[in-house]
This record gives C-alpha cells, structure tokens and sequence, in this order.
C-alpha cells in the first residue's frame, strides 16, 4: 500500500514542501529504507518511529518498507519528520483511514510516543499558510510560536495516541483559538531604566539620539564609569517594534531554538552581549548548515560588544559588511544561506590598557603610545563605521549622592518615538527604516545644508581629516538631532553637535 503525508523542510531561514511517501510490501523480506537525502537524525527516525509504535500499541508493519523524502535532491535534517512518518506507515498498513490531504505534521517523537519541540516552527508554520494547509498538527511547545499564523488551523499535539484518537476522530484536539496578531505589549517595565544612573547627561543625550536614529556607538571610558550599565538600558528607550519586526526576530529565535514553549512573539527589541573569547563563526553564524550567529539574534535590537579591543581581529572584522548592509552571507557545501541582520552595534572600551588615561584623578600607568596602540588593535574601517563616539567621564561623588530621579527611559522612549515616526514618514518606500540605515544617495537627498552649516562642516572635515563615510555620518547624525527637535532643516547648531560625537577623530586620541 501507499501513503503520501505533507510535512515541511527547513534550509537557514527558507522552507519548503516536503512529501513524506511510504509504500509496504507485506510479502516481501523485512527491510526498512529511508531515502530522500535524509541526514543521520533523520535516518535515525526509523528506530524513534518503530519503538512508538510499539510502545503505544500499534502494529509495526511486516516486510518491506520504503519511505521516501520528496523533493529527493534537498537535503532533510532533524528529527522533525518522526510524526509525518510514522502517519504515513499507519495509513499505508491500514491502520488508519483518515484525509489528511490539507494537513500537515511535524515533531519529534520519544520512544514512548511523545511528541517533542522542534526548531523553526515559525517558519514552517508560515509556509504551511502560504501553501494552502488548513489544518497544521505542531508538538504542544511549538504551539505558542505557530499562534501567531492568521486563517490557519492549529493543532497542539502532546503525544501520538491524542494525535490517532483525533485523526480517527474519536476525541478531537481543541485547537489554538487565539492569535496574537497585533498583541504587542511594549511595556519596558523589565527593563533596566534610565532613571537609575547618575550624571552623565551628555553620553544619556548622545544614546537618545543613537536609539532615534538607529546609529551604531562607541562608549570610551575608564572602569567604572557606567558604560556597560548605559549600554543595559538603551533597549528600554529604542522605538516600539512593529509586528513585521517582531515576526522576523522570532523566526530567527525559532530557527536558533532558543524560543522558550510560552513564547509566542517576541515584542521587545533583542540586546546580545556576547563575551570577548567569541569567535567569527559565533557572530556572523556557524555550522555545516549555518545557525543564526549573534549578529543575527540581535536583529533589530542591540549587539553590545564590551571591552571592543579585546575582541579577536578576526571575529570584529565580520562586523563591517554586514553593518552596511543588514543582511549577512554564509557560505558552506550543503549551500548559501542569507540571515537578516539589521542592528545597532554599540561598543564600549577603556582609553588604555590600565584605563585611567585622561582620567581627572587616576594616574595612567601605561607606557607613551600604548593609548594609540589599544586603539590600533581595532580595525580603522570598522571605527569609521561607527557614527557616534562619545566619552564616558568618571562620575563624581556629588552626583551619585544625589537623591533626585533622572528623566526615566519611558520620557526619553517618547522623543524617540516621535522622531522615528518622523524618519519613517519621510523614508517611506525607500525600504530604509531610520536614518541611520540611509544610503549615500538618500544622506545626500534628506541631509540638505545651508551656507553657515556647510561651512562649519568643511573647517572640521579639514581639521579632523575626516574620510568620505565620517562625513555621511555626521550628516546622518545631523538629520536625527533635527528630527529631535522637530525641525524639518538641518541647521548649524544640528552639525556642531554632531561633529561633537567623533572623539576618535580627533589628534588627542591619535597621540
């Protein structure tokens, strides 16, 4: 007998269908065959599968079985097609007589005939839709991410005997009722809040502007002086997620598997703040099939790199083409995968190897020139791909003793809001969602001067020896600042305080 299930495969972040085919011979010799270019957790499926069977009562069928995965020139991984499997060997023994014709299934099974989590969920759940499945049968921990998928039918299947009773309809699985579509709660009550730190009001001034403009930052300073608690709260002032956003961070999480069983949409912005010991292929994204990378699971969030000179050489030198162009490109046999990464990178670092150069009351014990050769040991290109440097000053006891509240993220989200809103009005079908993001022909289209401002920028162009992309910067930076202020033209006020934020531009730091 023959039998065909649908089930669906999975390559980085794309699907596909999947035809599960089994066909019995029951006078031929025993033999089970799985083909399809399955991997070897997929062949394993045919153990997981049989002792399911077995172990639930079933009658594992006698003779030749061949089992095969279509299309056969994709290769299959992972132990998702367990359930489709084991489906299609009922139906084909005449175990079980039921239309599955506009369904789909995927999971893992225990021996026991649990049905187990899989990873990327999300996605599959997406291309169950867009195929035209009504009816997708998901393990009951996937259910969450796949409530999410509008006009489809979801069922949560906890082990394979509730899966039969409800095929064979005898006792039916109550499916997923509520979607979460447009439920975004972006509540930063979690949060770490701005209201906690003291002083700093011009590096709190340079991160608003960073998080209403989307602009990657670098934070220089001694110990101690806040950075990393500064960087921990920029995700409660950025602006609220779309639900297009937050659908493209939580197929990424799904992907990755690291999408807890409650977890049906991520709403807050991602923050990632990997340890300095990483290695290329844990940013940009590793594996025969190629995971999501850190840079990936910030994607419209925050990747926070501390103690930037720390890092490898070669892990921070993935940075620099995927910050331009949000997206970054994997390589391997099995095939080429693209992964969306949209982030703003902030970047925290210590003037010197003591820390203390420049410092008020500290002494630097570093020998002439180590200053200029810690900060050699990151790469010119990726500093100058950072718009915004701001030094982080030591705060003095006054102001941490202070007992007033600082102006608290949610009053700082608010600016930020109402300048994001400006951006997107203003970019719309430019595919660019804040400033900046802008390519040099929209800096040049959005980012007019006028003659005092023009004139200002050239006399520091000139004495800071500017490059091509520092200027765009600085443009860019100009055009957030105006938004802040709600001033629709750039004026010279908008430009000196953006030159303002290129410290590393400056002789003192090249000393």
């Amino acid at each position: 007998m023959f039998a065909k299930v649908n089930s669906i495969g999975l390559f980085g972040l794309g699907t596909y269908s999947v035809g599960v085919e089994a066909s019995t011979e029951s006078l031929a010799l025993p033999k089970f065959d799985l083909v399809g270019l399955p991997d070897a957790a997929v062949s394993e499926s045919r153990d997981r599968v049989r002792a399911a069977m077995k172990n639930n009562f079933m009658q594992f069928p006698v003779g030749r079985i061949t089992v095969n995965l279509s299309p056969a020139d994709k290769k299959k991984e992972g132990p998702m097609y367990d359930v489709p499997i084991l489906i299609a060997l009922l139906i084909a023994s005449e175990q079980l007589k039921a239309d599955i014709s506009n369904s789909a299934f995927f999971g893992e099974l225990s021996l026991g005939g649990k049905v187990r989590k899989v990873t990327g969920a999300l996605p599959m759940a997406i291309h169950a839709k867009e195929t035209g499945i009504t009816d997708l049968f998901v393990p009951l921990e996937n259910a969450s991410e796949c409530a999410v998928v509008d006009s489809i039918n979801i069922y949560p299947v906890e082990n394979i005997r509730q899966l039969i009773e409800h095929l064979k309809g005898k006792k039916r699985i109550k499916k997923i009722d509520k979607n979460y579509y447009g439920e975004l709660d972006y509540s930063n009550e979690h949060l770490p809040d701005f209201a906690d730190v003291k002083g700093q009001y011009p590096v709190k001034r340079a991160l608003e502007i960073a998080a209403a403009g989307g602009h990657n930052t670098l934070m220089i300073g001694p110990p101690g002086s806040g950075k990393s608690m500064l960087a921990k709260r920029i995700p409660s002032i950025l602006p609220d997620m779309t639900f297009e956003e937050s659908l493209e961070t939580t197929k990424i999480y799904s992907i990755a598997g690291m999408l807890g069983s409650d977890i049906s949409l991520i709403k807050s912005r991602p923050f990632r703040s990997p340890h300095h010991s990483i290695s290329p292929a844990g940013l940009s994204g590793g594996g025969r099939v190629p995971r999501p990378g850190e840079l990936s699971l910030a994607h419209h969030g925050v990747l926070f790199l501390d103690e930037l000179p720390e890092f490898p050489r070669t892990a921070t030198e993935v940075l620099r083409q995927p910050m331009e162009d949000g997206t970054i490109t994997i390589s391997r046999v099995s095939g080429t995968l693209t992964y969306p990464c949209e982030v703003m990178l902030v970047c925290a670092m210590n003037p010197c190897p003591c820390g203390y150069y420049g410092h008020p009351a500290k002494k630097c014990t570093c020998p002439k020139g180590a200053p200029a050769k810690y900060l050699a040991k990151v790469s010119g290109p990726l500093l100058d791909r950072l718009d915004i440097h701001i030094e982080v000053p030591q705060v003095d006891f006054k102001k941490l003793s202070d007992d007033s509240l600082a102006e608290s993220s949610a009053q700082i989200k608010k600016r930020v809001n109402a300048a994001r809103k400006i951006q997107q009005q203003r970019l719309k079908g430019t595919g660019v969602s804040c400033n900046g993001k802008m390519t040099p022909a929209l800096t040049r289209k959005f980012c007019p001067l006028d003659a005092p401002s023009k004139n200002m920028l050239e006399k520091s162009f000139e004495a800071l020896g500017l490059s091509a992309r520092a200027y765009d910067k600085i443009l860019r930076v100009a055009r957030t600042i105006a938004d802040l202020d709600g001033s629709d033209n750039i004026t010279i006020d908008h430009v000196t305080e953006a030159v303002q934020y290129r410290s590393l531009d400056r002789k003192f730091w090249r000393e």
